[in-house]
């Protein structure tokens, strides 16, 4: 894949703070927390239903009278503006071959993917053992080097069965599903149960009430969280970094089980669910709220034979790895498959957190999202060779995988590279360093995005346009507030 052209959107205000960030087709319904989509603050491509946004032309919209928000600053300490594209103008700047996708050249990637897997276990297996390398520590680093390996081809085969979820796989959905409740299965994920919520973090990325992958707490919630005043954010001392560095690493070991068995990070408003089926439940364990569970408010009533469809899926995984325990030993299958399934949990955590968690990203109350904007509100990020190739470039094309999630990865990198003038300065990415940056871009995102909160200085509908702010005495201070 070609390395995406650099652009500059958000050009950070201090040098120590940040060194370099430049600048769906969608058919499942919506259930918990459901409210149409023409919740947008006005009529637009990206306010009517997804299904259809390729088709409305709604050029007229940016002849409306834009409304004054006062002045907006991001973390960084740049100044902000929504978005005035449309989701027509993003789509007829892509070269229509880049719609176009092959079940063929699919299935070549899975086949690569499997046979680095299948090649690593047989090197591996034959060749680090006590008669070849005696060292116990030698074989044991070498171990681990498998470890690391094996979870960068399984993260590879997991952002594959992540394109069946969005159809860009084939243009069958029989064969999308099949390979791709196949691929998620054999790794732990179930499948359609995830599908179903993923398309709706689609539908309502940035919003603060309806997104289902990452919804920031608010200053108000951060004050409860840590037992203080919403005015005594401001004030408080910063967090030690080992503070930072354990939260960075539970988050990375369980944040993607909490997520799914929990929805930890997702809304917490079921009781809008508008089949009542988010009534009493709530985020966390216990609440009724998971992937697992066909009567979860993240699902509807015709949703009930998918997600047992998922379970079986895990099921069936969890069968064969009892088997082969029983028959290698729990020690081997910890090498061999446990261990490397936590560095593709690491990973899916680390590349969903940095999409769409930096200090340059807006959020949005419900009165001034729309699609546009919320898909806008992510970040490209590099990974050199390993995202690039190992991942397929699901690191480096986000932003545009959020406009139109249909578009396979292998065309990702041009349809990017088409989009980009069109978002001019609403497009972000975050590219130096490549796999280092990306891991130094972790910590820096976890020391300056505490919780959103509207800019000081912003007036009307402008506080309906939330930033990341931090009480580390990084980038942009919270807000001053009077004790009630």
């Amino acid at each position: 894949m070609a390395a995406p052209a650099a652009s500059s959107s958000a050009v950070p205000t201090s040098r120590v703070l940040r060194r370099t960030i430049t600048s769906n087709t969608v058919t499942d319904s919506e259930s918990s927390a459901a409210v149409s989509p023409s919740d947008s603050p006005r009529p637009s491509a990206s306010s009517t239903s997804l299904s259809s946004l390729s088709s409305v032309d709604i050029d007229a919209a940016k002849d409306t009278a834009k409304p004054n928000y006062g002045r907006l600053v991001d973390t960084y300490g740049n100044e902000f503006t929504p978005p005035d594209f449309t989701i027509k103008d993003i789509r007829d700047a892509i070269p229509k071959h880049c719609f176009e996708r092959s079940a063929l050249t699919g299935y070549s990637y899975v086949l690569r993917d499997m046979a680095c897997l299948a090649t690593t276990f047989y090197i591996f297996h034959n060749y680090v053992t006590p008669e070849t390398v005696p060292s116990f520590p030698a074989r044991a680093a070498l171990w681990t080097v498998y470890t690391f390996l094996q979870g960068l081809f399984g993260t590879g085969l997991w952002v594959i069965a992540h394109e069946c979820g969005h159809g860009a796989f084939s243009d069958s959905t029989l064969i999308n599903d099949v390979t791709g409740w196949f691929l998620h299965s054999a790794l732990l994920v179930p499948y359609f149960s995830w599908k179903i919520s993923h398309s709706k973090h689609h539908k309502a990325t940035g919003h603060m009430e309806r997104d289902m992958v990452f919804v920031p707490r608010t200053r108000e919630e951060q004050a409860t969280r840590l037992g203080k005043f919403v005015h005594e954010l401001s004030e408080l001392t910063e967090d030690t970094p080992a503070f930072t560095l354990i939260m960075l690493v539970l988050q990375q070991l369980v944040g993607w089980p909490n997520y799914i068995m929990t929805n930890v990070t997702g809304h917490n408003y079921h009781e809008r669910q508008r089949e009542g089926r988010g009534k009493g439940k709530q985020n966390g364990f216990g609440g009724g709220v998971n992937h697992f569970d066909p009567r979860s408010p993240l699902y509807d009533n015709k949703d009930a034979v998918q997600i047992l469809l998922s379970d079986l899926g895990i099921a069936l995984t969890i069968g064969a790895l009892v088997y082969l325990s029983k028959t290698f030993g729990l020690s081997n299958m910890a090498v061999w498959y446990f261990v490397p399934y936590l560095w593709v949990n690491h990973w899916l955590v680390a590349i969903t957190f940095l999409q769409h968690t930096d200090p340059s990203l807006p959020h949005y109350a419900p009165e001034e999202w729309n699609y546009v904007r919320g898909a806008a509100a992510t970040i490209d990020r590099e990974m050199g060779f390993i995202g690039r190739q190992l991942l397929h470039g699901i690191v480096e094309t986000h932003v545009l995988h959020h406009y139109v999630s249909s578009i396979p990865f292998y065309h990702a990198d041009e349809a990017s590279d088409a989009i980009r003038p069109v978002m001019g300065k609403h497009y972000r990415s975050d590219v130096e360093g490549g796999f280092f940056g990306f891991i130094r871009a972790m910590w820096r995102s976890a020391r300056m995005c505490q919780w959103v909160e509207p800019s000081s200085e912003a007036v009307g509908a402008g506080k309906s346009i939330l930033f990341f702010r931090n009480r580390n005495g990084l980038g942009t201070k919270p807000a001053t507030l009077k004790a009630q």
